[in-house]
Order: C-alpha cells, then structure tokens, then sequence
C-alpha cells in the first residue's frame, strides 16, 4: 500500500492539467468547493456526495481521562467532530470494507 501524501497544490495541477484549464481557475474552484463543505457543516448541515461519501457533524460527550505522565484525571468537556461515510464507489476503489471512517 501506498502511503504517499497528494497535497491540495498537486491535486490541482492534476485536475487543471486532465481538463485543459488554468490552474488559477480550477484552484478557485477547488477553494470554493472547500469553502462550501466547511460551511455546510459549521451550518450543522449533513453533506451528502452520492458514491462519495456522507460527511456530518458528531457530538462527543464529555468523559473522564487520564494525563499519562502524572496519571491525573482530567474532565475531557463535550466536542464536535467530523465523520466521513465512505460511499460505495469510494469503497469499490479504495476497497474499504467497514464503510467508516472517524
């Protein structure tokens, strides 16, 4: 398995060179499309990407945990965090087999 990091500059060039467009317009584009799924989940929004993937906004409630060096406990307060779904064409490509990812 590969472990090789794309990063979004690459992903750019790649896209703006397979669609014979300017690199500043697709990476405005990429940008905007970014921008948008931030806002849908700072909205509390679920997105959906149908065969993509699902990303929404999970609660995690507040727990007890340990600071490892001093074994003191702390209170962890409550947070939000993202969950992706992986769709199934993702999962037919990438070859997931649980569907999820936290």
């Amino acid at each position: 398995m590969n472990h090789s990091t794309t990063t979004k500059k690459e992903l750019i060039d790649r896209i703006a060179t397979g669609t014979n467009q300017k690199r500043a317009a697709v990476k405005k584009t990429v940008q905007a499309f970014l921008d948008a799924v931030i806002g849908e989940l700072a909205a509390g929004k679920r997105l959906e990407l149908r065969d993509f993937g699902v990303f929404e906004i999970r609660e995690r409630r507040a727990r007890l945990a340990q600071n490892p060096k001093t074994l003191e406990r702390v209170q962890v307060p409550p947070k939000k965090t993202v969950k992706f779904k992986v769709g199934r064409l993702m999962k037919e490509s990438v070859g997931e087999n649980d569907g999820a990812r936290d």
